[in-house]
């Protein structure tokens, strides 16, 4: 088995080098060179650390960012519990719905709900009109809740498949010494998911940290470090590579010290069950069954609040910039006499982006879980580096990389498909690492002690007891990778326009209607397959119980 790990390790680093560390090599060359291009110097992380406003930037991402991993985290946990272990109703519908506020750009969440919660929202101002003072969606607070409500399905996915992959005799023998259900969920069942809950909450902090969609809506003149980068490197006026560099480099600092202090707890303790039986459905009275329906719905009904803005906002006439109550279908129909091309992009870059993510972090994830050396170690920390990096920077050292040389990839699709991978391995990593801890090594060892190679135990016997953080994995994978904006809009040509890019651009203009029209139909294309996914997945577990 070391040796398959060796094979894998080693060729994810040389991977990870090639299309990550290389690329950001060449960007972050930059912040350590007088006006990014001259003589090494070390001024520009003094003149960062010297600058009231960019360390209130970084105070402000990393508050932000706390915040809605806590608020996530808070929410998910029980929710996912009653997915897995409650038989809620329309349960196929719900996990679908739980998933969906990944499928919207967050930009897109935040530009509607300004529309109608901002200082001039049509709620804002009706409220006002009838005597009721409301503050505005603006600041921190409503980066936390925009943050919270669109990032907690990465909790929620590993969370849901460690409830699922817990031993029932865990329980029962819990039980049976006298441990009330309340007990027995504190004392055992989270314990046991808790890789789980911090791979979650891991992600829920840098996609947050590195987001700068959000803040460029909502942030007004609060300094966040991700729109700062954005800013410094798009070429704006105040265009600065120097200091964006070194802005990047403390952004996975950042990133680095959380994974550091995640892989420390998880090293201190043992978290594997031998994952013979799974766990049955509690048999709860109809009270308790209808409160955990309750609650349960009541989440996800709250947390698809962007997405009711997003739809209202689709169907309702603009007079120029201002929006006012009239229904209509002139945003699909302006959407429609377009080209379907950019959707048809969108589908099949995701798509592609996803297996090949799967295919790469699904090794990844079991070594990085049960072989602990300094490779693996290392293995572990890079492919966390590109959550960490702002798809914008990561998009720029790819140009610069393979934009001339024996190796071109500019302008076609496959730089994207590259992208997309590189942004989402960690997802890849995560999902399966967690599922990992919980499975019990001696299973693989009894399998190889048969005579059955490493590489043939890994994919008949590992891969099998994977499964739903695999499934998971790769809906995340491709429902984040059609959402994707910061690395496409860099990096997009003519032929390959995806819908994001369309929405960008809509909302940069005066097309907030189009963007939100266009949000809309990518919601509808990528909700029924994945309800489809969801029914399938709840019979399969249904049938095994």
């Amino acid at each position: 088995m070391k040796r398959f790990a060796t094979i894998v390790t080693l060729a994810a680093l040389v991977l990870l080098a090639v299309f990550l560390l290389y690329p950001l090599a060449l960007v972050l060359d930059a912040s350590i060179r007088i006006d990014g291009t001259g003589g090494l110097t070390f001024a520009n992380y003094a003149t960062i650390v010297k600058s009231r406003y960019y360390l209130g930037s970084i105070g402000n991402s990393l508050l932000a960012a706390a915040l809605a991993t806590a608020l996530a985290c808070a929410i998910s946990i029980p929710l996912a519990f009653c997915l897995a272990r409650i038989d809620v109703p329309g349960r196929a519908l719900l996990l679908t719905l739980a998933t969906l506020p990944l499928v919207l750009p967050s930009f897109v969440s935040a530009y509607a709900l300004v529309l109608f919660f901002g200082h001039a929202g049509v709620v804002t101002t009706a409220l006002r009109g009838i005597g009721i003072p409301i503050g505005s969606i603006y600041g921190l607070p409503g980066i936390v809740i925009v943050f919270t409500l669109t990032l907690y399905p990465y909790v929620v996915m590993p969370v849901l498949a460690g409830f699922q992959a817990v031993d029932a005799s865990m329980e029962e023998a819990a039980r049976n010494l006298g441990g009330s259900q309340p007990y027995v969920i504190r004392t055992v069942l989270l314990p046991i998911v808790m890789p789980a809950i911090l791979a979650g909450g891991l992600l829920v902090f840098v996609e947050a940290l590195e987001n700068f969609g959000v803040p460029a809506v909502l942030a007004e003149d609060r300094p966040f470090l991700a729109v700062d980068i954005f800013k410094l490197f798009a070429g704006e006026s105040d265009a600065n590579p120097a200091a964006a560099g070194a802005l990047s480099v403390l952004l996975i600092a950042c990133t680095a010290l959380t994974l550091l202090v995640q892989r420390h707890y998880l090293g201190k303790r043992r978290f594997s069950t031998s994952a013979r039986s799974a766990p049955a459905k509690l048999p709860l009275t109809p009270g308790l069954r209808l409160v955990a329906a309750i609650m349960s719905w009541g989440i996800v009904i709250v947390s698809l609040l962007p997405f009711t803005a997003v739809l209202m906002v689709s169907v309702l006439r603009f007079r120029g910039p201002v929006l006012t109550w009239e229904l209509g279908l002139v945003n699909y129909a302006t959407l429609l006499s377009g080209s379907y091309r950019p959707l048809l992009n969108t589908l099949t870059l995701a798509s592609i982006a996803a297996v090949a993510t799967m295919l790469i972090g699904a090794p990844i994830g079991y070594v990085v879980a049960r072989h602990r050396t300094r490779l693996s170690g290392l293995l572990d920390f890079v492919g966390m580096v590109p959550f960490a990096v702002s798809g914008t920077i990561l998009a720029i050292g790819l140009i610069i990389a393979f934009n001339s040389g024996p190796l071109i990839l500019t302008g076609g699709w496959l730089i994207l498909v590259i992208a997309y991978v590189v942004r989402k391995l960690p997802f890849a990593i995560r999902s399966s690492s967690a599922i990992v801890h919980q499975l019990d090594p001696s299973l693989e060892e009894a399998s190889i002690n048969l005579g059955v190679s490493p590489i043939r135990t890994f994919a008949t016997l590992t891969v099998p007891l994977m499964a739903s953080g695999l499934v998971g994995g790769l809906v995340l994978v491709w429902i984040t990778a059609a959402s994707e904006l910061s690395a496409t809009i860099v990096l997009y040509a003519s032929g390959w326009v995806t819908t994001t890019v369309v929405m960008y651009h809509a909302i940069e203009g005066t097309g907030a209607g189009l963007a939100a029209a266009a949000a809309a139909v990518l919601i509808l294309v990528t909700a029924i397959p994945l309800l489809l996914v969801n029914r399938r997945i709840s019979k399969q577990e249904t049938t095994v119980i």
